[in-house]
């Protein structure tokens, strides 16, 4: 079918919005220190960062579209399981790491470069009353400043991207930092955790797009088809700009360098004290407005969990005093401790993602739970770090890429399709 004006037009504005859900302030700091880590095979790190991160959050809009919501991608895992990975995947989105993280983002790449000597602890307080008002009060500055926001946002990374590209800082060098170019690049992707994001975001797309007349289903998936195109090219292009510009900087640093301060340094550099004022107070406004829509997601989640037992104001004001306490850390420790969670996390999660797309030929749930189980209990034995006592772990297929996870999720669900034909 012939697409209108009307079409693209949605297609954009919607394809935009998918971007500024993907993209959050946070999200700057892991190309360039990728790039910084994989040197001379940069490229290679960020084909992997960009397939793990965009490529796999675009997998689960699409299974989201198909399945009409998450709940449709987890619910013949049962009732209580599927519970237990969403608030799992919530918790993770929410007070457990990126919250947190907005925070710590917050004070290191806005406050410390222009005010040394302020309390982390005291600006986290404050950080979060702000957040926590404008989540009870549901202000309408949220909604201004983040309409305003992401093409600051973008169109200053891209000034800074061109200006990096067209007279770089520094060559690109020989050395390669990291020992597994392909294994850092997939670790940096799930770092941003916008695949958790979109099973639980994905579906304000579809309802944007039902609200712009696209009811039908093949309307409905042209338009979001299109709009995923148009996000993950943005994103692309963004991406790739800022891995390049950390691989420019391996003259001056070596990976024991702050993510944030290694951003800072690239801003210095290129664009002057001015340019860190100005992009400060954009990555401050990032941070806030990201951290707004993760805790009324994370409240009204857990409310709705609850029954409306648990009030979504308490929940708000609970998610916001443990998010001031935990980002009190710094950021490198709350990225240091979200990895092996993301790693547990992940995998039975792409595996309901990728088996919703075969939902309408597998009759039994059993495959859905046991596959889940098998990616959860090879991500629980390899996160845990028992690969010199069970040396099969290593030597699964796809283990130096991350994804060793793979073949025991396919002997598990094998074997759930024939304890399914058992109890059928």
């Amino acid at each position: 079918m012939k697409r209108t004006r009307k079409d693209i037009l949605d297609i954009f504005v919607i394809g935009f919005a998918l971007f500024s859900m993907f993209f959050g302030a946070g999200n700057v700091i892991f190309p360039p220190y990728l790039g910084l880590g994989c040197g001379k095979q940069w490229f290679l790190g960020f084909v992997c960062y960009y397939l793990a991160d965009i490529g796999l959050a675009l997998l689960a809009l699409f299974a989201i579209l198909r399945r009409g919501g998450p709940e449709g991608i987890t619910r013949r895992l049962g009732k209580v399981p599927a519970a237990i990975l969403m608030s799992a995947i919530v918790l993770c989105i929410g007070p457990m790491l990126a919250i947190p993280r907005t925070a710590a983002t917050t004070y290191e790449m806005s406050l410390a470069p222009l005010v040394s000597g302020f309390s982390p602890a005291l600006f986290s307080a404050l950080f979060f009353l702000l957040i926590l008002f404008l989540c009870v009060r549901e202000s309408a500055v949220v909604d201004i400043v983040g309409k305003v926001l992401t093409p600051a946002l973008l169109i200053g990374l891209l000034v800074l991207i061109v200006k990096g590209v067209m007279d770089p800082i520094g060559p690109v060098p020989d050395r390669v930092l990291v020992d597994n170019v392909p294994m850092t690049g997939i670790e940096a992707g799930y770092q941003t955790m916008d695949v958790l994001a979109a099973m639980v975001f994905g579906i304000i797309v579809l309802k944007s797009a039902k609200a712009k007349g696209h009811e039908d289903p093949q309307s409905l998936f042209r338009v979001v088809a299109g709009a995923g195109a148009v996000a993950g090219a943005a994103l692309l292009v963004v991406y790739l700009g800022l891995t390049y510009l950390g691989v420019t900087m391996s003259r001056f640093f070596d990976l024991s360098v702050l993510r944030t301060y290694l951003v800072v340094a690239i801003v210095r550099n290129l664009m002057g004290y001015a340019g860190i004022v100005l992009f400060s107070i954009v990555v401050a406004l990032a941070c806030v407005t990201t951290a707004v829509a993760l805790v009324s997601s994370a409240a009204g989640y857990f409310s709705t969990l609850s029954g409306g037992r648990l009030r979504y104001s308490w929940l708000a004001a609970a998610i916001c005093l443990f998010s001031a306490v935990f980002s009190c850390i710094g950021l490198d420790q709350i990225v240091s401790i979200a990895a092996p969670i993301l790693n547990i996390v992940y995998p039975p999660t792409l595996v309901l993602i990728f088996l919703s797309f075969f939902d309408r030929h597998i009759h039994s749930d059993w495959v859905f739970r046991m596959a889940a189980l098998g990616a959860l209990l090879t991500s629980l034995l390899t996160t845990a770090d028992f690969g010199a006592s069970m040396p099969f772990l290593n030597a699964l297929p796809l283990s130096a890429y991350g994804f060793g996870w793979v073949l025991p999720a396919a002997i598990f669900g094998v074997i759930g399709g024939l304890i399914g034909r058992k109890t059928a």
